[in-house]
């Protein structure tokens, strides 16, 4: 609740607009994994000027509020973006929330219901018929946001990637003897650019095609290439049951795949594990009827483990921001931790040599930081849903 009353009373006095978006997702996905890819599907979309990340760290885009209730399997929800600028580009930020259709190995849809205008004017009017303006104008400027460098990207990638009976894909996936699965065209784009060329779209849980089971039932060697979320570990239970998964490469904790880097994506693929060991552990866990992680016996990820290393000369309560290429920070010290934080651009795990307060996993959350690692339970110290969170004594 804390975090709620800082930041409003933060973004109160300057925040000029709301955009307010409902949000429909066919699958159940968690808040970081909305706002994971509010901010990886809209990067680059929009040009430098535009980039939500800086706009966070320059105030003129406040923290993403996203609100999600669950039935039947499907969530839904509200999405809300304060804004400090004016509203041509307060309106250009809720176009562009609208072409994210999917989140995790999910499908889905968002719709920007209204921009909200904080200031309560009598400009309503005015503001709708600006909206719907201004997305036309967006819609057909769309090409020149991008930069010449990703417009070449954009060319030399598709010219790699072919199509299987709809699915996207490398061009070696029927003549390889191994084939590996991924979640959506976005991942087999990223790997296919480091020379990967073997793999294939399944296009998210629910959607298995006959053609891409009899394709891996006929191979040697099949990999699922899955995301280091619970969407992932849901897509691979869909997989394992429908067709031949012989090995598991998973992300690292909270990261996806299409955003990797090579040397990331290599680590992934050659850590592999046989599936039936890992559906095995999955089972296991569902028996207990606990995360893992809240065991003292637990089985740590690897990625986790890796993080002990960072806490190497760190003085008593230091801490380093660990990014997603495996390189960190300089030493920071408690006071300036949720600045730095705020402002960090890719960083994904917290590394506190000293005790987790609420409040560490608090900037973590509000600073869409997924892992935290610490060497004790501080005050107050409690499992928040959208930060994974561990001691080093529950596993050294």
């Amino acid at each position: 609740m804390s975090r709620g009353n800082k930041q409003g009373h933060k973004q109160g006095k300057a925040m000029k607009y709301q955009v307010i978006a409902s949000l429909n997702i066919d699958g159940t996905v968690q808040r970081k994994d909305v706002i994971g890819a509010i901010m990886g599907q809209t990067e680059g979309l929009l040009g430098d000027e535009l980039e939500l990340r800086k706009l966070q760290r320059t105030a003129r885009v406040g923290h993403v509020d996203v609100e999600m209730d669950s039935n039947k399997g499907k969530m839904s929800g509200t999405i809300i973006i304060p804004s400090s600028m004016d509203n041509v580009e307060t309106a250009i930020i809720g176009s562009a929330l609208e072409t994210i259709d999917r989140i995790g190995p999910c499908k889905a849809v968002i719709k920007v219901t209204e921009i909200q205008d904080v200031r309560k004017t009598k400009r309503n009017s005015v503001v709708d018929r600006a909206k719907e303006l201004l997305l036309e104008l967006v819609a057909s400027g769309e090409a020149a946001s991008k930069t010449v460098i990703e417009e070449v990207r954009s060319v030399l990638t598709t010219q790699k990637l072919t199509s299987f009976h709809g699915l996207t894909c490398g061009p070696n996936i029927e003549s390889s003897d191994s084939l590996i699965i991924m979640e959506g065209r976005n991942d087999v784009a990223n790997v296919i650019n480091f020379g990967i060329k073997n793999a294939i779209a399944c296009d998210g849980a629910g959607n298995m095609k006959q053609e891409l089971i009899d394709l891996a039932n006929g191979k040697e060697t099949v990999i699922a290439a899955i995301d280091g979320d619970r969407g992932g570990e849901m897509l691979l239970r869909e997989m394992y049951g429908q067709m031949k998964v012989d090995f598991v490469a998973q992300a690292p904790v909270g990261q996806e795949w299409e955003l990797l880097p090579q040397k990331t994506v290599t680590k992934c693929l050659s850590m592999k594990e046989p599936a039936s060991k890992v559906i095995a552990r999955l089972e296991k866990s569902d028996d207990d009827g606990a995360p893992s992680e809240e065991s003292s016996e637990a089985e740590v990820p690897e990625s986790v483990i890796e993080l002990v290393d960072h806490l190497d000369g760190l003085k008593n309560n230091q801490a380093v921001l660990v990014y997603l290429d495996g390189t960190c920070s300089e030493p920071i010290g408690p006071k300036s931790l949720e600045e730095q934080a705020n402002d960090a651009d890719g960083a994904v795990a917290i590394v506190l040599n000293g005790p987790l307060s609420q409040r560490t996993l608090e900037i973590a959350s509000e600073a869409a930081i997924q892992t935290v690692l610490g060497t004790g339970e501080g005050k107050g110290y409690k499992k928040l849903d959208d930060v994974e969170s561990w001691i080093t004594t529950d596993f050294q």
